[in-house]
């Protein structure tokens, strides 16, 4: 079994900057990919951004070129630093874990409201 907590998210004004964080603990697989969904209201969750536990990452278009995922093994953390915010980025963010080299995430986290302002 896999636990996933977020933290970070908050109110931020258009323009600014906001980083979540992610801390997995449990029976993570040596090969592992730490991702970022979110969800706005009345809109399907999708996928922001992705990082492989080799440091591979993907981002969505909407995002690339202002949110940076990273992710500190050690600790089994994985970041999202959130640059230029836009209002159309608010919406709940949730932390998944592919465990191994599966396609869909097994694990979430509780989600994280992040809101920005305009």
């Amino acid at each position: 079994q896999v636990q996933l907590v977020e933290s970070g998210g908050g109110l931020v004004q258009a323009g600014g900057s906001l980083r979540v964080s992610c801390a997995a603990s449990g029976s993570i697989f040596g090969f592992n990919t730490m991702c970022w969904y979110r969800q706005a209201p009345g809109k399907q969750r999708e996928l922001a951004a992705h990082i492989t536990s080799g440091g591979v990452t993907y981002y969505a278009d909407s995002v690339k070129g202002r949110f940076t995922i990273s992710r500190d093994n050690a600790k089994n953390t994985v970041y999202l630093q959130m640059n230029s915010l836009k209002p159309e980025d608010t919406a709940v963010y949730y932390c998944a874990l592919i465990n191994g080299w599966g396609r869909n995430p097994g694990y979430w986290g509780q989600g994280t409201q992040v809101t920005v302002s305009s």
